[in-house]
């Protein structure tokens, strides 16, 4: 493996995330050169210095990247993103220690939303903006948004996208590489802006407008007031966001071919019923509990409060308009099977997906049916589509892992001092990308009190979460490669 050409890779990926330190310099700049501005552009520098020399050291003149080494330019442009995102924290100093600032850095580039800051609202407006840039480039993909900015990468996009796409978010798209890059870079910023645009006119500021509506687009959750969506206690604020989460969890390839007038829309999308129909019936079973053991007044009230809390942990965002911590323990078991199973493959949500879900019960119904009929040939289809054993097993492989890592994540969290609720739910919470869980780590709470190994193990979750699980594995295995 070429070392020199995946350093210049990650290289053009650095030079590209300074590039959005450096608005956030302009943007605490424009707040009267806020104490975020000089941290700010001293990360940026950094940061530019590190992706510079290898741009500088290492021959342009290369060739096409092998399998492997887009692999390791992927997995290594979202760890060096990482590192290097926790330089404002740290520069800044506050409530960032070293564990903390690689804890709020990890959750933003992940899109986990999950937070250590006890006082959000204290940070200058340039690191407020700097917290949602990390987790604004993270939902597209660190490396999808370095395809579409860096025309130098050549024909090395193909085998990059590739990495950086699972095979389920690619099932949707009939599309070029580059083209496939250019759609998600139009439907993500269009929803965006969007969504700024009716937050605006919902009553928002511009500033909070645009940081709410990066977070909902990137399904991550981040705020900036400390008591979330509940701060505004807008019914139009809520539909409009629950409206901008839902379609962020959504196969951006639907999204475009609907848009577009195309015939593979999501009327004819067989997952994308299911992730509707899921959120909706879970909306409905949640409200109708909150109702009956009187948390909510009226049946308006409850629903309104349940099918913002389900939209925003089904689509892995995490934003919050009430304590879920005094609901029945029945919505409680509802959002948490929310929490993992999540929302649709080319979407910015984390978790199982629904397709996974979808494909699982559907092997165990043919597994039921082959028992009864041992000589017949049974074919699982979705969306039409007849499914190839290497993708069922790639499914039930998936999901097997996911659990085991949701389980030990539970058991270090016990060891660590954390009741069952918290360790479950926060492994839950962390693995999937979601932001908040229960018990400590509600969605009025935050991860502060963690003590520092469960923050680092919560990153690595956040981690193994966004890279869905196998890309992080292999990355310890590469040497062994074939």
């Amino acid at each position: 493996m070429r070392i020199d050409l995946v350093m210049r890779y990650v290289g053009e990926v650095m030079l590209f995330i300074a590039g959005f330190m450096l608005v956030a310099v302009g943007i605490s700049y424009a707040s009267g050169m806020d104490s975020a501005f000089y941290p700010l552009l001293l990360s940026a520098l950094l940061t530019a210095l590190l992706g510079a020399f290898p741009q500088i050291f290492v021959d342009k003149r290369v060739g096409q990247l092998s399998n492997k080494e887009g692999f390791a330019v992927v997995v290594g442009s979202w760890l060096l993103a990482c590192v290097v995102g926790m330089f404002p924290y740290l520069i800044w100093g506050g409530e960032f220690n070293f564990i903390n600032a690689w804890f709020e850095s990890v959750s933003g580039f992940t899109t986990t939303g999950a937070t250590i800051l006890g006082d959000i609202e204290a940070l200058p407006r340039g690191m407020q903006f700097w917290r949602m840039s990390s987790t604004w480039i993270g939902g597209m993909g660190v490396v999808m948004f370095a395809l579409v900015i860096l025309p130098s990468m050549g024909r090395s996009k193909m085998t990059l996208s590739n990495v950086e796409m699972s095979s389920l978010a690619k099932e949707n798209f009939r599309y070029r590489t580059q083209i496939i890059v250019q759609i998600l870079l139009v439907v993500y910023v269009g929803l965006t802006l969007l969504s700024t645009v009716l937050l605006k006119l919902a009553g928002m500021n511009w500033f909070d407008a645009l940081c709410h509506s990066m977070s909902a687009a990137a399904t991550s959750g981040f705020s900036t007031k400390n008591t979330s969506i509940a701060y505004f206690n807008s019914p139009l604020i809520e539909t409009i966001l629950i409206g901008t989460m839902a379609i962020a969890g959504i196969h951006f390839g639907l999204i475009y071919a609907t848009v577009t007038g195309k015939r593979n829309n999501l009327f004819r999308s067989e997952v994308t019923r299911h992730y509707l129909g899921l959120l909706l019936g879970l909306s409905l079973l949640v409200a109708a509990s909150l109702f009956a053991a009187e948390i909510y007044p009226t049946p308006t009230s409850a629903f309104r409060h349940a099918i913002f809390q389900v939209t925003s942990l089904i689509t892995t965002t995490g934003f919050a308009t009430a304590d879920t911590n005094g609901w029945t323990s029945f919505a409680v078991i509802l959002l948490v099977f929310a929490s993992i199973v999540c929302a649709c493959a080319g979407s910015t949500a984390g978790g199982v997906k629904v397709n996974r879900l979808v494909l699982a019960v559907k092997m165990m119904l043919a597994r039921m049916k082959q028992q009864r009929h041992p000589n017949a040939v049974i074919r699982i289809k979705l969306d039409g589509v007849i499914q190839e054993s290497d993708m069922l097993y790639s499914v039930l492989v998936f999901i097997v892992a996911y659990m085991m890592l949701l389980l030990a994540g539970a058991v270090f969290g016990t060891l660590c001092g954390l009741d069952a609720t918290t360790a479950f739910t926060g492994a839950i919470a962390c693995l999937g990308n979601v932001g908040p869980g229960f018990g400590e780590v509600g969605s009025m709470d935050n991860f502060a009190a963690m003590p520092a190994f469960m923050k680092g193990i919560d990153a690595l979750l956040m981690l193994f979460g966004r890279l869905e699980i196998f890309g992080l594995v292999q990355l310890i295995f590469m040497k062994w490669w074939r």
